[in-house]
């Protein structure tokens, strides 16, 4: 069992006090607005920072929890113990090359499609709307709209839990449906390189225009949630799947699906993960009960209940 304490001061002797929080409660740090305290939490502004609480980490015998903006995380209620580092806007710079884009991966994704709009290139557009970081979505192959991030992701400048630094190919990063290799949680994305397109401004400004207004027709935009909670099931959508169940609307206290995606629960007051949990569990034995498919669980889940 590692002393907190200890490890807090010896993380502010390399790294500003302000970037350290100790006891930070996550649902500061959740689109959820769930989740309970980590014994620690870095927001490091650089790969020398990073490397730096890595390499305490290690000494530590300590495997750190990496996140992003935290929008497709659920953080149960007694928190994380250890270390949480958060790659998201202190790693913020973007260039751009031709139709080639360097990106780190603390950028906003929505962020950087507009800003990709921008330069006229296309092949950004269905991420227009998805709230979390490059990194994040790089590691979940996020996707929308038949657009996903292996399509347009050629190398990831990688860093191991020793602050060792790699470059992986789109190959070498074993995308997958939501999956990626960073998901085997020894590596982290520091940097991103997108392979784009030359376009028509107005064609790609009209398109995620068209996205946008499909997501917020749709999808619960403006009330605490993690996105989609399940992964589509093979050969179906899990949001059809629990609407034609009459579960829209089902609500476990706070956690409730949305009524107006069925793929979403959303947290209505002061939902606490065993909430959600309980609402995931439920919706899971109905559907294998009426339709006899598995629905697995999207949103990651961590710390301890």
């Amino acid at each position: 069992m590692h002393d907190k304490n200890s490890l807090y001061k010896a993380i502010i002797e390399k790294i500003p006090a302000e970037k350290v929080k100790i006891d930070e409660p996550m649902k500061n740090h959740t689109s959820f607005r769930i989740g309970g305290p980590a014994d620690i939490l870095v927001i490091p502004s650089s790969t020398e920072e990073l490397k730096a609480v890595l390499q305490i980490c290690m000494k530590n015998e300590i495997v750190p929890y990496i996140i992003g903006n935290g929008t497709n995380l659920l953080v149960l209620d007694n928190g994380i113990r250890g270390v949480v580092i958060k790659i998201s806007s202190n790693f913020n710079y973007v260039e751009f090359k031709g139709s080639k884009v360097i990106t780190h991966a603390g950028v906003l994704l929505s962020a950087l499609s507009r800003l990709a709009m921008e330069q006229s290139l296309t092949g950004l557009e269905f991420a227009g709307g998805i709230p979390g970081t490059v990194g994040g979505a790089v590691c979940m192959n996020a996707g929308a709209y038949g657009g996903e991030m292996k399509d347009i992701v050629t190398r990831v400048e990688v860093m191991d839990l020793h602050g060792n630094i790699n470059v992986l190919t789109n190959e070498e990063m074993n995308f997958g449906y939501r999956r990626s290799i960073l998901q085997d949680g020894n590596l982290i994305a520091t940097k991103v390189e997108l392979q784009l397109k030359e376009g028509n401004y107005k064609e790609i400004q009209d398109r995620m225009n068209v996205l946008n207004f499909l997501r917020k027709k749709k999808q619960p935009l403006f009330v605490p949630s993690a996105g989609s909670t399940f992964k589509r099931p093979n050969g179906y959508y899990a949001g059809e799947l629990i609407e034609k169940a009459g579960l829209k609307g089902l609500r476990i206290r706070d956690a409730q699906v949305s009524e107006l995606h069925a793929g979403f629960i959303v947290n209505v007051g002061n939902a606490t993960a065993r909430d959600v949990l309980e609402l995931i569990s439920e919706i899971q034995r109905r559907i294998k009960e009426k339709y006899g498919v598995e629905l697995v669980p999207e949103v990651k889940i961590l710390g301890e209940e």
